[in-house]
């Protein structure tokens, strides 16, 4: 057995939580959380969520972005969106046309798996450091690289994917360690009774009339927009859906709002920036920096 001592929590709330480790077991093995899959039960009671690998830091949706994101460990969650093509591929990318991220056009489910090696992505010029134009992942390449080494979240763009997602998840054992999101409480119920992590997003709109605590079976994240009341938050955080996380969250006053009116979870574009900004104002977070002393990640 391996005893090691890690700071759990976001920047500012750095609680030392003392875990025994078995041997790893395989040659990709995690050896910092042991033989067994990092699950949803190990997330500290704060939880950074890096939206699309951290978009205002890495190439979005990108295979070195998200390596990059894992590097850092700036968050304990690692999001990314969902298409599918033709031919029922899954893979990784936000928009439904390839006309924004990438060097090629059209919809993305035109293609087969085969068109789909040839498209490469188009770093934005504005992200800091420098970036090679590669091809955009699959899901399950993702899953393989990263799946039980950190908690994903993996956003549903067309809900007619959900059974194969969710058939990609459990072949790997991973249904306690990926969330599956949705904008549709009707995803979310569907995915909750194939046994997986739902999560529900609600627009800042939506919230004015939203009802959360009719979710509250079902939804294991209420993922709520940033920018909505104070009312229609603090109605999501007293819903009983266990953890409430908000979108999409780029600067420390906008984290520091939400989690004074209680969400215990930010989603944000830039996870680097808000770890090493300590939290004000908020009761029972201390400003103590960001997250020295996590274990090295490495895949």
């Amino acid at each position: 057995m391996v005893t090691r001592t890690v700071l759990a929590g976001l920047s500012g709330l750095m609680s030392l939580t003392t875990l025994a480790l078995a041997a790893p077991a395989g040659p990709l093995a995690p050896l910092e959380w042991g033989g067994g899959p990092l699950t949803v039960d190990a997330l500290p009671r704060f939880t950074y969520t890096a939206h699309r690998g951290g978009a205002l830091e890495v190439p979005e949706n990108s295979m070195s972005g998200l390596v990059a994101a894992y590097k850092r460990g700036t968050a304990q969650v690692i999001d990314v969106d969902t298409r599918i093509l033709r031919d029922g591929t899954l893979v990784v990318l936000h928009d439904e046309t390839l006309d924004r991220t990438t060097t090629s056009t059209g919809p993305v489910s035109s293609l087969t798996l085969r068109e789909w090696r040839r498209v490469r992505l188009r770093p934005g010029a504005d992200l800091p450091g420098r970036w090679r134009s590669e091809r955009p992942p699959t899901v399950a390449e993702v899953l393989d690289r990263f799946g039980g080494r950190i908690v994903l979240m993996l956003e549903a763009k067309d809900p007619r994917s959900l059974r194969r997602l969710g058939s990609l998840i459990s072949a790997r054992g991973l249904t306690r360690s990926v969330f599956v999101n949705s904008n549709d409480p009707r995803v979310a119920a569907r995915a909750h009774r194939m046994g997986l992590l739902a999560q529900l997003w609600r627009s800042k709109g939506q919230m004015r009339t939203d009802r959360p605590e009719q979710w509250a079976s079902f939804v294991d994240v209420l993922d709520v927009d940033h920018k909505a009341r104070d009312a229609d938050l603090l109605r999501a955080v007293h819903s009983g859906v266990p953890r409430v996380w908000a979108h999409t969250v780029t600067t420390p006053r906008q984290r520091d709002r939400v989690l004074r009116l209680g969400c215990n979870g930010v989603i944000t574009d830039a996870p680097g920036l808000l770890a090493r900004t300590p939290v004000k104002g908020v009761k029972g977070v201390s400003a103590s920096g960001p997250r020295q002393g996590w274990p090295v990640n490495s895949v």
